[in-house]
């Protein structure tokens, strides 16, 4: 793991993008691509997460700065299979599967589900299937709608949008956050319904309570990329 190497980090414009600069050292991708942002509020986040960095630069700890360099690098040259990603998790979409029995918890996925499915369907036409049981395949005209969407976001955004959606184990929460439909802090707390419904009951071990908090305080950060962009 690198030390920290540089004194100060600025943002400053170049040509009609902005740039990160350690010390004097315009920072790169680490295939070395240029790490040129659109707005100063995007280039000021990465900067904000270089310069918090003490003694060792510990990439865990940079969401945004990880996410930036996986659009750059990576996405351009994927983005069939992240549109495919995004129709795979319609597919088999969480808010999609519901408990039969304590009823409380079949109280509390209606009302985490049921608003944002049928925004989905309502705005962008996603009308998904729920079930009690084993799912049988959602209508291919429905994924693949999820597909355009996916297809129809740049480079960062799909980015993002493939992440939220791994994160929270649904493409419709993904959506309605890139959208501004939901917040991400409550997307991922409806992504959590069961989870929290059994912590209620049975309590969490610590081990799943920092994973839980490090999940959270990362997608909280790159939320604010949807603000800055």
């Amino acid at each position: 793991m690198a030390k920290r190497f540089y004194k100060s980090v600025e943002v400053k414009p170049t040509g009609d993008c902005f740039a990160v600069y350690l010390d004097e050292r315009e920072l790169k991708t680490p295939g070395r691509k240029a790490l040129h942002l659109k707005t100063q509020a995007l280039a000021q986040l990465i900067a904000t997460e270089w310069d918090a960095q003490d003694g060792e630069i510990k990439p865990e700890i940079m969401p945004v700065t990880r996410l930036l360099n996986v659009a750059i690098e990576r996405t351009p040259l994927n983005r069939d299979e992240l549109c495919k990603e995004v129709a795979k998790y319609l597919g088999t979409d969480l808010t999609c599967y519901r408990a039969v029995a304590p009823q409380e918890l079949v109280e509390r996925q209606v009302q985490a589900y049921d608003d944002v499915l049928a925004w989905a369907d309502e705005t962008h036409g996603i009308k998904l299937n729920t079930t009690e049981g084993l799912l049988t395949a959602q209508d291919a005209e429905m994924t693949q709608r999820g597909a355009d969407y996916a297809a129809a976001q740049d480079d960062l955004r799909v980015t993002l949008l493939v992440h939220f959606t791994a994160v929270f184990g649904s493409a419709v929460l993904a959506i309605a956050v890139m959208d501004g439909h939901l917040t991400a802090e409550d997307a991922l707390t409806r992504s959590r319904t069961d989870e929290l419904f059994q912590i209620q009951r049975w309590g969490e071990d610590e081990e799943a309570a920092e994973r839980t908090q490090n999940i959270h305080v990362e997608t909280l950060a790159l939320a604010q990329v949807l603000g800055a962009i």
